[in-house]
């Protein structure tokens, strides 16, 4: 009976991706046409780097239409004429980042002084540990660790998204030691922040750049929404602030909105921008940004890419094909691939980490939005399932937000314990 009341209390919601993974999506409406790889569908002129505000882009309603009226006989081909003029890019609207473009930060220097890092993780994850610490503490309040209250809290964790391997792990720990005897929701929280740590400490992982290699290409995926183009903006900047030259690509050449976001952000870090007009095709745009970033000696090289679903197979494939083309300049790129996640989709994340690991060969993770969910668990769950390294956290919209992933102070935030 505990087990049922609380498994209502703490029943899972819906996550918004979930819903956005059954939406369509305007930018991935039909099936794109067969086009050989680089370097002979690469070889066209090489792009110009973009500068915002030479003229106005159509907007995305025209886009739409025209895109409706290429594909109405089975889909726009890949190889289709295309202009080599640069997107222009005026900033972009503010927006959701499932619509318009993702919003981008301010300047810090236009913004007032903020906390210390650790203070906004644990401010940033107070949904998440204030849904396990209230329940564990409604759980053991004046009980025994029974039956029923080892239910109760299995059921807390999973609805939390810790997944039920890590679920399991805590709740028979604390069977093995406290069986039958009286448990404070402090011991509780204490095993679960163990645990967490125990599990997260192998991952935690630095997003080095190789200095010897010129440029160091960095490939970030992810589904519309995760928060892709802004992340890739505060890497600019922390790696400008490292004394590193950067170069952007904009291989989001789905959508408009993705190009002059990117642009604005190249224009804030000054970092150039190589860009095409929308609907061009995004492995020539790759295999010409590398050929740019090789020439300038460009120490970093960050490329977009259409924030693709996970379901639609056949952009999935653009995707392999454009980590087959990068490889054609280089080998040995692209030498990071970055899965960008949403915590606020929950269990979704897992299968998204599938499908981006069998098709782009995801070599780290990158978290964010974990200060607008009660799901942050759910890096547990990845990290049971996939093992991969996690290279940075985001629990807000600024550039200070995004910060290298800790395990420790992740794993006591998350069980409601401040540093």
């Amino acid at each position: 009976m505990a087990g049922k009341f609380f498994s209502g209390l703490f029943g899972r919601k819906k996550a918004p991706a979930d819903d956005q993974s059954a939406a369509a999506d305007p930018t991935e409406t039909g099936d794109r046409g067969p086009e050989s790889e680089a370097p002979d569908d690469a070889q066209q002129a090489a792009p110009e780097f973009a500068t915002p505000g030479t003229e106005t882009p159509k907007s995305e309603t025209q886009e739409a239409e025209t895109r409706a009226t290429d594909n109405k006989d089975g889909g726009q081909t890949e190889n289709a004429p295309r202009t080599d003029a640069a997107t222009a890019v005026p900033p972009p609207p503010s927006g959701p980042e499932s619509g318009a473009p993702e919003s981008a930060p301010e300047p810090s220097a236009d913004k007032p002084k903020k906390t210390g890092w650790l203070s906004r993780l644990t401010s940033g994850l107070s949904k998440t540990s204030g849904k396990l610490t209230e329940g564990v503490a409604a759980i053991f309040t004046k009980r025994k660790l029974d039956d029923d209250t080892l239910e109760d809290l299995t059921d807390l964790l999973i609805t939390a998204d810790l997944g039920v391997k890590a679920a399991t792990r805590i709740t028979d720990k604390l069977a093995r030691d406290k069986f039958d005897k009286t448990v404070t929701d402090e011991e509780v929280r204490t095993a679960l922040a163990e645990d967490v740590a125990g599990v997260l400490s192998p991952l935690e992982t630095p997003l080095e750049i190789d200095r010897s290699r010129r440029p160091h290409v960095i490939l970030m995926t992810g589904v519309n929404g995760a928060g892709k183009t802004t992340t890739i903006g505060k890497l600019a900047q922390k790696y400008k602030d490292e004394g590193l030259s950067v170069m952007l690509a904009a291989g989001d050449t789905f959508r408009a909105a993705a190009i002059e976001q990117l642009s604005v952000w190249g224009e804030r870090t000054g970092a150039p921008v190589v860009a095409r007009d929308v609907g061009a095709d995004a492995a020539g745009l790759a295999f010409d940004a590398i050929k740019a970033a090789q020439e300038a000696n460009t120490d970093v090289l960050i490329i977009d890419t259409a924030g693709r679903l996970q379901n639609k197979s056949a952009l999935m494939e653009e995707l392999a094909k454009i980590v087959r083309v990068v490889k054609k300049l280089d080998e040995t790129a692209p030498h990071d691939v970055i899965l960008v996640l949403d915590a606020t989709v929950g269990q979704n994340a897992i299968a998204q980490a599938r499908a981006f690991t069998d098709i782009a060969g995801v070599t780290g993770i990158v978290m964010t939005k974990l200060d607008g969910t009660a799901r942050g668990g759910v890096l547990v769950a990845l990290a049971d399932e996939f093992a991969l390294p996690v290279h940075y956290i985001g629990v807000g919209e600024g550039v200070d937000d995004l910060q290298p992933f800790r395990a420790r102070s992740f794993a006591r935030a998350l069980a409601g314990f401040s540093e």
